[in-house]
């Protein structure tokens, strides 16, 4: 079954997506990694090396030819430092397709949507491929869309607190308001819930936390990637109606 999962005009089997943070080593990154099975991994310019080589490198042990980066910009509070991260990635490593995250507080890193708002705006004018971290609002995801995101990210719950999706008709309705990618990002605790944003028609999930401070970080990105690919299965199989009565498996046509 072809079934790709395709962002900004580039294609991809597995629909998981993963973070590099939060690991005890970037060995153990990798590891997990590979169980996981994804192919697009998310990067904090401003926190992760990837220039100091006398330090430790990700990319020792994550290969950028083989793994797509997504250089994010983790740890930003506002529009100028995003930019200014993400400008930074460009000439690092040439990077366009990148991943927007302008915070409005400290405690429950929720984003700030109106720095959000902005700087998807600056950047798609300046030629990057914006993928937004959002809140799961449908009205501020449909002003993403319209400054050029190439991809609308809301999270199901506070980044890292592992509550899953606390609200299923936002992102219902986002679904069925945008023909960009809908990825879930952020809050996602265990398997049952990737499994369930995918069967609300999301067309991938980012997840770091409930990987990296798993008590068995490679089973949980085994369990991960099962996961997705049952609930993408479970959506474009088409579920049966929900009812209030009880339908027996077999017809009484016949019967003895």
């Amino acid at each position: 079954m072809k079934d790709f999962f395709k962002i900004a005009n580039k294609k991809f089997k597995s629909r998981l997506i993963v973070g590099t943070g939060k690991y005890k080593s970037f060995s153990q990154c990798a590891k997990a990694i590979k169980y996981s099975g994804a192919e697009i991994v998310t990067v904090a310019v401003r926190r992760v090396n990837i220039l100091d080589k006398k330090k430790p490198l990700l990319m020792d042990y994550v290969d950028p030819k083989k793994i797509t980066y997504l250089p994010n910009t983790a740890g930003c509070f506002t529009s100028e430092d995003a930019l200014r991260t993400l400008r930074l990635a460009r000439e690092i490593g040439g990077w366009k397709l990148v991943k927007l995250e302008v915070l409005g507080d400290k405690k429950n890193l929720f984003p700030d949507m109106i720095e959000t708002l902005k700087s998807t705006e600056i950047l798609s004018k300046e030629g990057f491929k914006v993928m937004v971290y959002c809140s799961d609002d449908p009205l501020m995801a449909k002003r993403l869309e319209n400054s050029g995101a190439v991809a609308i990210m809301p999270l199901a719950a506070p980044i890292g607190s592992g509550l899953g999706i606390q609200n299923y008709t936002n992102i219902k309705i986002i679904r069925n308001q945008t023909k960009l990618p809908l990825i879930i990002d952020a809050g996602i605790g265990q398997a049952s819930d990737a499994a369930i944003a995918m069967e609300l028609g999301c067309d991938g999930v980012l997840i770091n936390t409930a990987i990296a401070k798993a008590k068995k970080p490679f089973e949980m990105a085994e369990a991960m990637k099962f996961a997705v690919v049952a609930g993408r299965k479970s959506f474009i199989s088409g579920r049966i109606s929900k009812t209030l009565h009880g339908s027996p498996s077999t017809t009484r046509k016949g019967i003895i």
